[in-house]
């Protein structure tokens, strides 16, 4: 499960961000995940109820999970498609030289202070 880890991770900007600010307290923290980021959402969620628990900065921290719909550009067409539905291969041209535009990232969008 890197979805732990993931989340000590987080937490470690997280504490970065609230030094920078002067932050005693965080309420809220959006994260968007990319649709094929391989982050089990439920798994992820569990994760940061555990640790938590462990952080007084977030102690009563909530999170709130955005995701990103995973888009993939083809080089022979120039057309972009939604790689889930599709996978590797272009439907438009059917050309296998294609590669992922958006759709894999993990990244924190929005920290909310008390």
């Amino acid at each position: 499960m890197h979805e732990l880890g993931i989340i000590i991770n987080i937490n470690k900007t997280l504490e970065d961000v609230a030094i920078e600010n002067r932050v005693e307290k965080i309420s809220s923290v959006t994260l968007e995940l990319g649709e094929v980021s391989g982050i089990v959402p439920e798994f992820l969620s569990d994760c940061w109820n555990y640790y938590r628990k462990k952080t007084p900065l977030l102690e009563d921290a909530e999170l709130v999970m955005e995701r990103l719909p995973a888009v993939t550009l083809c080089e022979d067409c120039g057309k972009t498609y939604p790689t889930v539905e599709f996978g590797r291969e272009c439907p438009y041209c059917h050309s296998p030289h294609t590669y992922l535009l958006v759709g894999n990232e993990c990244s924190i969008k929005e920290i909310e202070a008390c």
